[in-house]
């Protein structure tokens, strides 16, 4: 019986360290305070401003692509408060569209908002990133779950902006995103109407 319980107890320790491990030192374990000071700053203002040209995968579950995508966004602002429109291309053919409303206040904190997103989603600016979580309304032909989103966004030297977002359900990650945004060169992207 002791080896049972010697086992049990190995193998109990050993999940706490995994789930501990995963709190404190995973992606969802950033914090804004980690780039504090960091050079270039994200002004999301500046950053995400006019036409972007967007490219990215999904990934699933078992990390896997899932989907690919290229977008067009435009964003606009009056002060602190913006619009951005978003347009996607999957690489399945289908397309999806969705407006954010965004608003900064002078301490870096952001709030937005967008048809499919359930409540206000909250982040921050600090040094070169941008955090926002949020809720986010899967359409129906898609299951209508609602997932925990986290979206991590980094700003480079060169001004494009590298996004990660994990999607989770009950706590267990179900996909993630990695994107680049950057100034549109063109009027449209390829297959895309602006």
């Amino acid at each position: 019986m002791s080896l049972l319980a010697g086992f049990l107890g190995g193998l109990l320790a050993a999940m706490l360290v995994a789930a501990l491990a995963g709190r404190l030192a995973s992606f969802r374990a950033q914090r804004p305070s980690d780039y504090a000071g960091q050079a270039p700053a994200f002004d999301l203002v500046r950053h995400l401003d006019g036409p972007l040209d967007c490219e990215g995968v999904i990934y699933g579950p078992f990390g896997r692509v899932a989907a690919r995508f290229v977008a067009r966004m435009v964003v606009e602002w009056d002060g602190a408060r913006g619009t951005m429109r978003e347009s996607f291309r999957y690489d399945s053919g289908t397309r999806q569209e969705r407006v954010w409303t965004l608003s900064v206040d002078e301490d870096g904190r952001v709030q937005a908002e967008a048809p499919d997103v359930v409540g206000i989603g909250h982040g921050r600016q600090s040094g070169p990133s941008l955090s926002l979580r949020y809720r986010l309304r899967l359409p129906e032909s898609s299951g209508g779950h609602v997932l925990d989103v986290t979206d991590w966004m980094y700003v480079m030297e060169n001004g494009a902006v590298v996004n990660r977002s994990q999607f989770r359900k009950f706590g267990i990650k179900v996909a993630e995103l990695v994107a680049v945004m950057r100034p549109a060169v063109s009027a449209a992207a390829p297959g895309m109407t602006a």
